[in-house]
């Protein structure tokens, strides 16, 4: 009977414990807010450091964010990622990664445009 009791005991912390864990998709009002607190940490002239760390603010938001909005955060992630990365000192590189920058940063206006659109109507 105790080890019964043991294990409908054990099954049930299980059962909470994922229960607590597993992650649910955020509303769009919810996704706006929180990708707008994390954004507000972005300086005017953004150094490597803050940029990282804005990164790391929305990074988590990715995986929850709304049906809407993944595309969103994602193509900020994506351009914030690659604007933190060391200046190449080679010169190939560095104009492959100005063409990366450039395409990058194009999807990262519409993804701004999309943002406004859907968090500020």
């Amino acid at each position: 009977m105790k080890k019964l009791t043991t294990v409908l005991i054990a099954a049930g912390l299980i059962a909470s414990a994922s229960a607590c864990s597993a992650q649910q998709q955020l509303t769009t009002a919810e996704t706006c807010d929180r990708v707008g607190v994390a954004a507000a940490g972005i300086p005017q002239n953004a150094s490597q450091t803050a940029t990282i760390r804005v990164a790391n603010a929305i990074r988590p938001i990715e995986s929850v964010a709304s049906t809407d909005m993944k595309p969103v955060v994602s193509a900020i992630l994506e351009y914030l990622d690659e604007q933190a990365k060391e200046e190449p000192k080679d010169a190939a590189a560095k104009s492959e990664r100005e063409a990366k920058l450039a395409e990058l940063g194009a999807a990262y206006q519409e993804a701004g445009t999309k943002y406004g659109e859907l968090c500020r109507g």
